[in-house]
């Protein structure tokens, strides 16, 4: 039984969109998914749904490279909001630069970075943080 209601994933990248449902589907995850294709449409869809809290997902899967807003821009909007729910925020990144792994942690709203693809063992830790 999935302890999330909702997860959103940020990224542009298809192929990784579709694979992260299927596993977190497998896993159980989750209830649903929001998708936006790109760190500007997630801060414009967002930002009014964490204000009303209502439907303020419980996780984000945040891509770093997009295009528009890429995921480093989304944060600096993103901790601007205050919302009234504590989420989960995770970077999933083909980056293994350790620079944006140092990066990241500066950032206290960001809860852990993942390595692309994301896999089971890789919800299994997201889970636990749940209990």
């Amino acid at each position: 039984m999935s302890k999330v209601d909702l997860t959103c994933i940020i990224d542009d990248d298809p192929v990784f969109i579709f694979a992260a449902k299927r596993v977190l589907n497998i896993s159980e995850f989750c209830k649903n998914f929001t998708v936006f294709n790109n760190g500007q449409e997630a801060i414009q869809a967002l930002k009014p749904i964490i204000q009303s809290g209502k439907e303020v997902p419980d996780v984000i899967l945040l891509d770093l490279n997009m295009p528009i807003m890429d995921g480093w821009q989304f944060l600096d909007e993103f901790i601007k909001i205050k919302s009234p729910k504590k989420l989960l925020l995770y970077i999933v990144s083909s980056s293994i630069d350790p620079a944006d792994l140092k990066k990241a942690k500066s950032y206290e709203l960001v809860s852990d970075y993942i390595i692309k693809p994301i896999t089971k063992k890789s919800v299994e830790v997201i889970t636990r943080s749940f209990d």
